[in-house]
């Protein structure tokens, strides 16, 4: 429904009230656009600053905005975008009652079970409305709409319709509402996020495939939005990779179901520092910005704290976008190769008259080839560090978890080179070593190996439910949750030491985590000496384990 691609700046993650206690106030709010507007002047394009959760007053039926944290209201936000050719955006909770006081004019909608609106039936859906034109009369453009419950109704309506009916009248009366929205005001956007699936869609990346999104809500929505980022269930050493990888295959699941690349919104790029993004300040965010294009949505949405990209990086940053927003508008964006969540290659093709971008990943725990589309005359334009990737004709080497981009055409001009991503490192190899692991205690697993004299042991934890598939473990979210890494145990001793592990899934994981990664370097150890490793899970619940080692070697020393 957008003519073109756009760019849209989210404040989640500079701030958190959910998965953190990071609130929103006027002053972050401010500092955030300062920084948008910084960027922009570097180069980096920025359509919209969009406000998200909690800046509403709760008792103000999203009319007001909250105090103490906006003592003025919103209006020097307002001005300060649209004066600098800024689209505003905002927020909304759809139906649920998220940090909300019931209003008046909403009382005939509420189901006080699902702590809900109903849609088709009371004041809330009419007053919602007429509450969107008066944003947008304040030059609102873009909204969020998140948290659906269609099953909301009054128990006067349970009495007399089937749960299938409600839910389907709360559909109609939505998409209903978004079209009138639309023919009056033809310049509104709206975003489509959680609870526009049907089904258990985002939770994990092993589940089989099944048909969960109505493709109808593309009539209403610009762009249908495919999980917040998380791990995926693809083990990886490092942990920024495995959120990658969770991503691509939520985009993969989402283009099955039948929406076009262009419309999903994979809500993938988020720096930041608080809970929400496992306070990841810039970790990794290279390949993520890159993958971020590379998935062909035309809402590129980007999220969290714009102040820690400094001159160089919104430079680099601008370059990415040039090279990939063009291509998305030019339309020829395609998937190809495996699925992601099941730990095979694959990759993205960006073409034009003139060239591609062709980007790629192994997920695996090994050296892949990948058949590239479109390869002839394609050179190497960026790679994670260590392992450098070959390219051979129309195949592509990568090492374990590694991504890169080829360019072809204009687009193999030295001028567009986008160098290394040096804060992440492949090995040069990876060979599994032969162990016996044994159940040793309760969910404990136990192996010893005499192991090789130099490089690294790599061990790969995992765990499953009973029918097979992938089991998350949590310790909750900060300031006051518990890492995955005393969830998640994996110790190496050899004559009853400990030897230092290096591990990156340390972590409060708000979403869960069914795998453990870590790394020994092998070295300093006594040569010739068994070596034991330990695997625990403090999982309370049934669960079974499963642990695999590897010997890998790194042309440089990987960063702690």
């Amino acid at each position: 429904m957008l003519p073109s691609p756009m760019t849209v700046y989210i404040n989640w993650a500079a701030y958190d009230e959910l998965s953190d206690s990071i609130p929103l106030t006027e002053e972050l709010a401010m500092r955030q656009l300062h920084e948008l507007l910084r960027l922009r002047k570097a180069g980096v394009r920025l359509d919209c600053y969009l406000m998200d959760a909690f800046w509403y007053q709760p008792d103000g039926a999203y009319r007001t905005w909250r105090k103490p944290h906006w003592p003025q209201g919103p209006d020097r936000w307002f001005d300060s975008c649209l004066e600098n050719g800024v689209k505003p955006g905002l927020w909304f909770s759809g139906n649920g009652l998220c940090h909300l006081d019931l209003a008046p004019e909403w009382r005939g909608s509420f189901d006080p079970e699902n702590r809900a609106l109903c849609l088709f039936h009371g004041g809330f859906l009419p007053h919602w409305m007429d509450t969107v034109r008066l944003w947008h009369d304040r030059g609102a453009r873009v909204f969020k709409l998140d948290f659906f419950n269609f099953q909301a109704a009054p128990e006067s309506v349970k009495r007399r319709l089937l749960a299938s009916e409600i839910r389907g009248r709360n559909i109609e009366a939505l998409r209903q509402a978004l079209a009138v929205l639309r023919d009056e005001r033809p310049d509104i956007m709206f975003l489509g996020y959680n609870g526009l699936e049907e089904g258990d869609t985002q939770s994990k990346t092993d589940l089989p495939f099944r048909k969960t999104i109505d493709t109808r809500w593309l009539d209403a929505f610009d762009s249908i939005y495919c999980g917040d980022p998380r791990p995926a269930d693809v083990p990886a050493m490092n942990f920024w990779r495995s959120k990658d990888v969770y991503s691509d295959h939520m985009v993969k699941v989402y283009e099955r179901n039948g929406v076009p690349l262009a419309r999903i919104d994979n809500s993938s790029f988020m720096i930041g520092v608080t809970g929400t993004c496992y306070r990841r300040g810039t970790a990794a965010w290279k390949g993520m910005l890159i993958l971020s294009l590379a998935r062909g949505g035309w809402v590129n949405t980007y999220y969290g704290n714009l102040d820690l990209l400094d001159a160089d990086d919104a430079a680099w940053f601008a370059k990415v976008q040039a090279l990939y927003l063009r291509l998305q508008a030019f339309g020829r964006m395609a998937t190809f190769g495996g699925v992601p969540g099941e730990g095979r290659p694959y990759g993205y093709l960006a073409e034009d008259a003139d060239g591609a971008l062709l980007t790629v990943v192994n997920p695996a725990q090994a050296v892949e080839a990948l058949r590239l589309p479109r390869a002839e005359g394609g050179r190497l334009l960026f790679h994670d560090a260590g392992h450098v990737p070959a390219l051979s004709g129309d195949h592509l080497t990568l090492g374990p978890e590694q991504m890169a981009v080829v360019g072809t055409g204009r687009y193999a001009a030295p001028e567009h080179d986008l160098g290394r991503q040096d804060d992440v490192t492949i090995p040069l190899s990876i060979t599994p070593l032969q162990a016996e692991f044994r159940t040793t205690g309760e969910k404990e697993l136990s192996a010893t190996l005499t192991p090789p004299a130099d490089g690294w042991l790599r061990v790969i934890f995992r765990q499953t439910d009973k029918a097979g598939r992938a089991k998350r473990s949590t310790g909750g979210s900060p300031p006051n949750g518990t890492s995955l890494a005393t969830i998640f145990r994996i110790e190496s001793r050899q004559g009853g030491k400990l030897i230092p592990a290096r591990i990156e899934y340390d972590k409060m994981i708000w979403s869960g985590l069914s795998w453990a990664v870590a790394e020994f370097k092998l070295e300093n150890l006594q040569a010739g000496e068994p070596l034991t490793v330990h695997c625990h899970s403090a999982e309370k619940a049934e669960a079974s384990l499963r642990a695999e080692l590897f010997h890998v070697v790194y042309a440089e020393a990987p960063r702690s």
